[in-house]
């Protein structure tokens, strides 16, 4: 099995070490380097979470029909190990990483609307409940 990257590859990994090049500033990386959990200080995780909106690059693992950049597991590993590399902040860990695929995954019509419009990779600042039309499961006694 070959697992070396083709040249197309190569040539995101790089497009991906010049963004965060130009956008990662030293006060974000300080920040992340003190941060003491998974999330980010708020006004520097939102700071990463813009730039990478602006690019289309706010949600890294989503399709494009929700605002995602689709891309291949080649690319997206590619971004998660330069972005690992070069200590850029936590992008939106509950809702971009956790909530929202799941969502995608397996929501309802109306829950993956409210995902596109309400959790939009720009405007996340936490995951929120997803209001559901099922009632609740009951546990038996």
């Amino acid at each position: 099995m070959d697992l070396t990257f083709n040249a197309e590859e190569r040539a995101f990994e790089q497009e991906v070490r010049d963004f965060i090049a130009t956008n990662l500033t030293p006060e974000m990386k300080r920040a992340t380097a003190l941060t003491p959990s998974v999330f980010s200080d708020p006004d520097i995780g939102m700071t990463w979470q813009r730039a990478l909106h602006k690019k289309g690059w706010g949600a890294p693992g989503w399709p494009a029909g929700h605002g995602g950049p689709d891309w291949t597991p080649s690319q997206r590993w590619i971004f998660e190990a330069e972005s690992a590399r070069a200590g850029v902040p936590n992008v939106n860990v509950m809702g971009v990483k956790m909530v929202g695929p799941v969502i995608i995954g397996f929501g309802s019509p109306e829950q993956k609307n409210f995902i596109c419009r309400k959790f939009s990779p720009a405007r996340i600042t936490g995951a929120r409940a997803i209001p559901s039309r099922a009632p609740a499961p009951t546990s038996p006694r």
